[in-house]
């Protein structure tokens, strides 16, 4: 299929040629592109909500400009547990090692074949390819794309550098203290565990992240969280992301959710979980807090995607579910980041 005539007579493409310069950014400065191949996998959006193939499109026009070889492919948008289509993993399959994968999705790009395994992290870290990702930009609608480019066109040494001091203390450090004003009262146990940063580093062969970057998190110890977290920026759930207008209260003890309190959107929370329970091979992981992370994208702000707000500088979030990937001991179906702002962290 001709996917650059599609993103053409969708006007995406002229939108995308006004974006280019952070994206070219990433390429050369997060990725250090030279003459690799470039894989651009999306989804075509649905109505009104065209981020995720009008950031490709910026990726794909930004490697055009820069004389990088890149292939673009869309499919179907896909919502957890649906299968990512033929054409998608018939090309990661395809990919010579030691090259760059870029995905921008409305939701997921979907399960993979066997011969790539379950995880595209995984995978990609096997073929020492570098890659970035954007998840979950079908819950914004197509007008904020203004705000997903000026949280990409950042000061990435900056970047790295504040993270690298964030992780510095919490890699020394026993224990969080969060406090907010809305609150937020919560201990943290990290004794021997290790931060991990977000910050758009990803030039080494067989690394990667988030584009929006701007994050340093880290895994609690196992039943080492206590006390109340009160989320007033976003919270993520079932069926995407939702900004939040009352206050979702969460009690916290030996490392487990076990009270939800708010209105509408606690109440989305509380079904995502009951859900994630009974659906879940192992439902004991589902409420358990996963993660502990902190916002450092001075461009970024809390407009209602995960991916652009748990970056946001002046917030903090926690994850209830997996983190199996970055140190942690929780296997869940589940990752949902829910972001408060304005925390004092000690």
């Amino acid at each position: 299929m001709d996917y650059i005539n599609w993103l053409e007579k969708q006007n995406l493409l002229n939108i995308a040629g006004e974006n280019t310069a952070p994206f070219k950014s990433v390429l050369k400065k997060c990725l250090g592109a030279e003459r690799e191949d470039i894989l651009i996998i999306s989804d075509y959006g649905s109505e009104g909500r065209m981020i995720a193939p009008l950031m490709a499109a910026s990726y794909y026009l930004a490697a055009r400009q820069l004389n990088l070889h890149s292939r673009i492919i869309l499919q179907m948008p896909k919502v957890k547990g649906e299968n990512a289509e033929k054409q998608i993993t018939d090309a990661l399959l395809d990919l010579r090692k030691e090259n760059i994968i870029i995905i921008c999705m409305s939701q997921r790009m979907g399960r993979l074949c066997k011969e790539l395994g379950n995880s595209y992290r995984a995978y990609a870290t096997e073929q020492r390819h570098r890659w970035v990702s954007a998840l979950k930009l079908g819950d914004i609608d197509t007008a904020r794309f203004g705000r997903i480019v000026s949280a990409v066109d950042i000061d990435y040494e900056k970047l790295q550098q504040r993270a690298l001091q964030i992780k510095s203390i919490l890699d020394n450090g026993s224990e969080i203290y969060v406090t907010t004003k809305a609150g937020t009262d919560l201990r943290i146990g990290i004794e021997g565990t290790e931060a991990r940063c977000n910050a758009g580093d990803y030039i080494k062969k067989g690394t990667g992240g988030n584009v929006p970057a701007g994050e340093v998190y880290i895994a609690p110890k196992w039943k080492c969280v206590e006390g109340t977290a009160v989320i007033d920026g976003s919270s993520s759930y079932r069926h995407g992301t939702q900004l939040v207008k009352e206050p979702i209260t969460l009690t916290i003890k030996k490392g487990e959710v076990t009270c939800i309190e708010g209105g509408k959107e606690a109440d989305n929370l509380r079904n995502t979980l009951d859900w994630a329970a009974k659906k879940a091979r192992f439902p004991w992981g589902v409420r358990r807090t996963g993660e502990f992370g902190i916002g450092i994208n001075p461009n970024a702000e809390i407009i209602g995607a995960t991916i652009v707000d748990e970056k946001t500088l002046g917030t903090a979030h926690i994850a209830l579910g997996s983190n199996y990937w970055f140190g942690g001991t929780i296997y869940s179906i589940i990752h949902l980041d829910q972001i408060f702002r304005n925390p004092r962290i000690e």
